[in-house]
């Protein structure tokens, strides 16, 4: 394949996806698998980073993976694998923590922020070498550029970084990743907290659209949004986040400008406006359920797409792993 090549993934950290993974991510992974030879990950390793019930995490696996497909990322078409079944992102992981300095690492902001949060005592050492592990993920596969949003942009930095001190000291084995940063207009905030992004770890999930959601519920999130007390329907995220919030998410997933939408709803009121998102959503987020729902009722045969896809992963991986070990020394397994 002559296609450059794209690498991203999410955490299997909630039994659902929410709207800001549909919209910010799933969204433009769907489009880019057409012009990409893309690898999207179910990257459970990075979710043991917080303590998991061990049953609990290998569900919510299984539930990622299937939303990512629901949603249109097709197996045959990329390659769609848990990060887990292909070994070569753990052992490229410890030879690029060689090469990083405890200072670069302490400087990763997720992990100031978050070990500020947990404190000494629930702050671990996967926790810190998170970024390290997800420069394994991304080198594995010599990306030529990594979707994220604006918060793991130093993460891409860093791998950055580590890709070009290995090239530099071992000779190249790495291909230097660029990342693509997504619209600020495709971040989505919570529907009750519209200054706050929408997330899996919401202290609530009131504000929170998930995919796997009953229709109904949707619809009732919808209608309970925060907005304020003007009444007309326009886009201004400093003074009216709710109501901005709300138009992002119609204009992302009906594909429409703002302003057209808000003329539509101009007069209107919010009333006759969240009613016209709620069947915006429910009717893009209905077929995506249904299809998940369709994949976990035969379990047997999701797992055996995922393995299929973590074969074809585990090629192009072994190879820069064998080339790596090659670099820095370490001695060939012989096959018994």
């Amino acid at each position: 394949m002559n296609k450059p090549r794209l690498y991203s993934g999410m955490q299997p950290s909630a039994d659902s996806l929410q709207a800001g993974n549909y919209i910010g991510a799933l969204l433009q992974w769907r489009d880019l698998q057409e012009t990409y030879d893309a690898f999207f990950s179910v990257v459970d390793l990075h979710a043991m980073t917080q303590p998991n019930n061990p049953a609990e995490l290998r569900e919510k696996t299984r539930r990622t993976a299937a939303q990512y497909i629901a949603a249109g990322i097709e197996p045959s078409k990329s390659t769609l694998y848990v990060q887990s079944h292909v070994p070569a992102h753990a052992e490229l992981a410890w030879i690029l923590s060689t090469l990083t300095g405890f200072g670069e690492a302490s400087r990763m902001t997720q992990f100031k922020d978050k070990s500020q949060r947990y404190g000494q005592d629930g702050t671990t050492v996967g926790l810190f070498t998170y970024p390290v592990l997800m420069a394994a993920d991304i080198l594995l596969y010599q990306t030529d550029i990594v979707p994220v949003g604006e918060d793991q942009k130093q993460h891409v930095e860093l791998t950055r970084d580590l890709a070009e001190r290995f090239n530099a000291r071992y000779g190249k084995a790495f291909e230097v990743p660029v990342p693509v940063i997504q619209k600020d207009t495709a971040r989505i905030y919570d529907l009750q907290n519209p200054t706050a992004k929408m997330s899996k770890s919401a202290a609530t999930d009131a504000g929170v659209l998930w995919l796997l959601d009953d229709p109904k519920a949707t619809a009732k999130k919808i209608m309970r949004a925060v907005t304020d007390s003007e009444g007309s329907v326009r886009y201004d995220r400093e003074n009216k986040p709710g109501v901005s919030n709300l138009l992002v998410i119609y204009a992302a997933l009906t594909g429409r400008q703002i302003p057209a939408i808000e003329d539509e709803y101009a007069g209107r009121g919010y009333g006759d406006f969240k009613k016209g998102l709620a069947d915006v959503v429910v009717n893009e987020f209905g077929p995506v359920r249904e299809r998940a729902l369709d994949l976990l009722d035969d379990p047997a045969e999701l797992d055996r797409v995922l393995a299929a896809n973590a074969r074809r992963a585990a090629e192009v991986a072994e190879r820069t792993l064998g080339d790596v070990y090659d670099k820095v020394g370490l001695l060939r397994r012989v096959a018994l």
